[in-house]
């Protein structure tokens, strides 16, 4: 780190204020919390005195730097920005205001997003569990040491970052436009293509297909799992034989359309992909086999993904809320869906597959950029930004 940055405790910086003030029933008050991993103050409720249990509450001014005893090992520090002045916090949120020209409270709110200060305050956590205690003690906060480069360099570092974080927040907002905008088109170009196709029942053209397993006790089974909402499916660890008991098991092979019978109607349908071929699953896993030539399995996943989709897969799926939706087999088979021509489906797929690329590289995009952030701090706290 370069000359001239000293480290200096937080003692001689900044000191403890408090502005407490008896809770007045007939007031209303604006009660502020503090987000975790550096996220800052957030307004968490707007109520009248009357309803809160508390005595008396602190009130706090823009500028003040500020910390939850509880969560100060999960990163909860922060500034107070000017739209929060004169709101209140309980005497859970120890408050301190500077008391020197050599300290920038922005400085310090992105000191405290360091992983290494974090281990340091964490170390310095009273209690039995972390939970229930955690408590970071103000003698333990303003003991802590920082390395302070001067002022304007310190303010220089703070505009930099910000800088910095606006871009990524921006590129991270494209990366969603984009995205909805994808939707979007898939969606419409669906449509269009199903206009005036003609409806087919599901058993016709995907009947179920179930190909039991033998099961040995010496052996091990690799079993297949499918999230809701469409997010495809994931891997579940091996079951031994003697978990598998007198169950039964099915295996599913690559271009299986599967159903979650217990969560379909929230989106539990699947397109097995190559990787997934030979795992099992049990009676509560549907798949159904599409006719070659005929339909493809990721145009019907993408077809009972739609709201009109969805809401047939509600229907064949009676019963109350959760795991009391059971999708029946018969009223599966009996779903009518439309079906264009094999080569508009085709089209289609490929379409999907173009897009579903996009979103790889978007995400892989937004993990950079999660990594970049911690990487800037590192650098500037070395002097190196």
């Amino acid at each position: 780190m370069n000359s001239p940055w000293q480290h200096t405790k937080l003692a001689k910086t900044l000191a403890p204020v408090s502005r407490p003030e008896a809770v007045d029933p007939t007031k209303e008050y604006r009660l502020l919390g503090i987000r975790l991993d550096g996220g800052g103050p957030f307004l968490r409720e707007t109520i009248i005195g009357s309803q809160i249990a508390a005595t008396k509450l602190s009130k706090v001014e823009a500028g003040d730097f500020i910390y939850s005893r509880l969560f100060a090992w999960r990163g909860a520090f922060g500034v107070i920005a000017s739209p929060f002045d004169g709101c209140y916090v309980s005497g859970e949120f120890p408050t301190f205001r500077s008391i020197s020209d050599i300290l920038d409270t922005e400085f310090l709110r992105l000191w405290f997003r360091l992983p290494s200060t974090i281990r340091r305050v964490e170390e310095n956590c009273t209690g039995s569990t972390p939970l229930t205690r955690n408590r970071f003690k103000e003698n333990f906060f303003l003991d802590l040491e920082i390395p302070l480069p001067p002022l304007p360099e310190q303010r220089r570092i703070v505009a930099r970052i910000e800088t910095l974080a606006a871009k990524i927040e921006e590129t991270k907002k494209l990366k969603k436009q984009i995205e909805q905008d994808a939707d979007k088109l898939l969606l419409g170009t669906f449509y269009k293509l199903i206009s005036g196709a003609k409806e087919e029942l599901l058993r016709e053209i995907a009947p179920i297909t179930r190909r039991p397993v033998k099961i040995d006790t010496a052996s091990s089974y690799p079993e297949i799992g499918i999230r809701s909402f469409g997010k495809g499916t994931f891997h579940k660890p091996n079951l031994s034989g003697w978990e598998v008991g007198s169950k039964k098991l099915y295996r599913v092979q690559a271009d299986d359309l599967l159903f979650n019978n217990v969560f379909a109607w929230e989106g539990a349908i699947a397109v097995v992909q190559p990787e997934d071929a030979g795992r099992v699953g049990s009676h509560r896993f549907i798949a159904c086999v599409p006719k070659k030539e005929l339909v493809t399995a990721h145009f019907l996943r993408f077809y009972f993904l739609t709201e009109a989709g969805l809401e047939k897969i509600g229907l064949a799926s009676p019963g109350g809320a959760g795991r009391n939706r059971t999708l029946g087999l018969e009223k599966l088979e009996a779903i009518t869906v439309p079906v264009p021509s094999f080569e508009k489906q085709l089209w289609f797929d490929k379409l999907q597959l173009t897009i579903e690329k996009i979103r790889e590289g978007l995400s892989q995009t937004a993990l950079e950029l999660d990594t970049l952030r911690p990487s800037i701090l590192a650098k500037a706290f070395k002097g190196e930004l």
